[in-house]
């Protein structure tokens, strides 16, 4: 195929020896399949601000750290500059949760050279040579869903270990190989440390494995390993290796109204990302009610 005008530059610099065929294009990047010597890859080529529809919300930009206050005020304004700085800072993001999440063993796709928008990364694989199905894709007797389950919450401890949130793991963001499931689409991974918001985005994770493997086996939606684990992380005692029961009593304190809000509304906003991904097609905005706003 001809090659795409933002893989050249890889090609001039031998980094790609040709461009195989297209694998995907979604919201944020199109995918390619590439051959580089005699190892097949994929290259993830992020598309401009102006030309995609996911939006950056703030709750995954906190914590994130600038080149200089220059940059910090330029992005804090909106600038020309600001949004450049913004949207390079937004894929660095991936880039870096990437080599993080390999080095701490956490199955994701290895990466293996960032360059002009352009991530070189491994292409994830079924057991007979085609391209890994997203988790989704997959049909499941209730003893394989438990058995990832167990691994998804494994793979999310590790992800914690290393200092890290996903932020947005769900069904459509898991390939499973012939090996299992690995973890994809980091842009949004925040510090679980640095971001306010860091546990609500865990929990967040941790229940949507819970829902989709719950679909298969039931008994796992009502598992609570969330505050299980973030509990033993805030105490300084988790690692990769902590058992876990997926049960935990919460404290008898009176009842947060506007926390449960909150929830309600991040709940609400976690369906209609779950609706885009299965209706790429459909207009990506959707109004809030009055009483949400």
């Amino acid at each position: 195929m001809k090659t795409p005008k933002r893989l050249l530059p890889l090609v001039e610099d031998g980094l790609i020896d040709e461009v195989l065929r297209p694998l995907m294009s979604g919201k944020e990047a199109a995918v390619y399949v590439v051959r580089c010597g005699d190892q097949v890859r994929c290259a993830k080529v992020y598309k401009e601000a102006n030309q995609r529809s996911f939006r950056q919300a703030v709750e995954y930009r906190e914590g994130r750290k600038t080149r200089n206050s220059r940059d910090a005020r330029a992005m804090a304004r909106g600038s020309r500059h600001g949004r450049k700085e913004q949207e390079d800072a937004w894929q660095n993001a991936e880039v870096g949760a990437l080599f993080r999440l390999a080095q701490a063993g956490v199955r994701v796709p290895q990466p293996y050279d960032y360059q002009d928008g352009v991530l070189l990364m491994e292409l994830i694989e079924d057991g007979d040579g085609d391209v890994a199905p997203r988790l989704n894709d997959v049909d499941l007797l209730p003893e394989d869903a438990r058995e990832f389950h167990a691994f998804m919450i494994s793979e999310i401890v590790k992800m914690l270990c290393a200092g890290l949130v996903h932020g947005d793991l769900s069904e459509f963001n898991v390939l499973v190989d012939g090996q299992g499931p690995v973890i994809i689409d980091l842009p949004q991974a925040v510090d679980a440390a640095g971001n306010n918001h860091a546990y609500r985005l865990f929990e967040r994770d941790v229940q949507n494995m819970a829902a989709y493997f719950g679909q298969y086996a039931p008994e796992l939606r009502f598992t609570r390993y969330a505050p299980e684990i973030w509990a033993l992380y805030e105490q300084g005692k988790l690692t990769p290796e902590s058992r876990l029961s997926g049960e935990f009593a919460d404290p008898d304190d009176p009842a947060d109204v506007a926390a449960v809000m909150r929830e309600i509304k991040a709940a609400l906003a976690d369906e209609a990302r779950r609706e885009a991904a299965r209706n790429p097609n459909a207009d990506d905005e959707e109004p809030s009610p009055p009483w949400m706003k």
